[in-house]
């Protein structure tokens, strides 16, 4: 599998392409707005394979408008279903029309996924397989993906290179979000690459031994 990174929308928001090599299969992960710019990465991942790449599924990490204001948009001009994230987030779903308003992001209707996604679940594309961690906190609804055999995690907004998710929004919760870092990110592995939903990439073992929110012997 390979990925690409599409940072979009006003706030740079990380939408990633995920690229089944074997089939020419992809999934857009939190396609929050400027579809063009993901369109011509999609059309760009076909010219270096020299084959199409053909969109087969969207993933949603949390209903916060940067990640998801894009996805039904994308939904139906591909014909393609939208899983995830957790139903903890359907409040932030339901209002996006207001909060595309009130942050001046072009209007997105309310959305509601093809399939919400719970802790234990798997998603698949090609023959890609992800499998779903629930970490709440930054939002109640939030879900991390993770592939084992590249030794990735898409952790959305809840751990950046030296930072962790704000949770001073309607439904976050600090100690929450904590715990799903400790409980559930720090155990994959210091090996594993982190692809956030905002910023450079980095790994799990770099954060726990220099990310500020991490350096305490609780979470080591």
């Amino acid at each position: 599998m390979k990925c690409a990174i599409v940072p979009v929308t006003a706030y740079q928001q990380n939408c990633s392409i995920l690229i089944c090599e074997a089939t020419g299969k992809a999934a857009l992960v939190d396609p929050g707005g400027d579809l063009d710019r993901i369109e011509a990465a999609l059309t760009q991942a076909g010219a270096e394979y020299d084959k199409p790449i053909v969109l087969e599924k969207i993933f949603l990490t949390h209903g916060h408008l940067d990640h998801c204001a894009g996805a039904d948009e994308a939904r139906k001009k591909y014909s393609v279903p939208i899983e995830g994230p957790h139903k903890a987030d359907i409040n932030w779903l339901n209002d996006l029309p207001k909060w595309t308003e009130y942050n001046g992001f072009p209007h997105a209707d309310a959305l509601q996924p093809d399939r919400w996604l719970e802790e234990g679940d798997t998603i698949s594309f090609g023959e890609q397989t992800l499998q779903v961690l629930f970490t709440p906190g930054h939002s109640p609804g939030h879900v991390v993906f993770f592939h084992a055999g590249v030794r990735l995690a898409i952790s959305g907004d809840t751990l950046f290179q030296g930072s962790i998710g704000r949770t001073d929004l309607p439904e976050g919760d600090h100690a929450q979000l904590m715990a799903s870092i400790r409980d559930k990110l720090l155990p994959l592995g210091d090996d594993v690459a982190l692809l956030p939903g905002h910023g450079p990439t980095t790994t799990i073992g770099r954060e726990r031994q220099s990310n500020p929110f991490l350096v305490d012997s609780r979470y080591g």
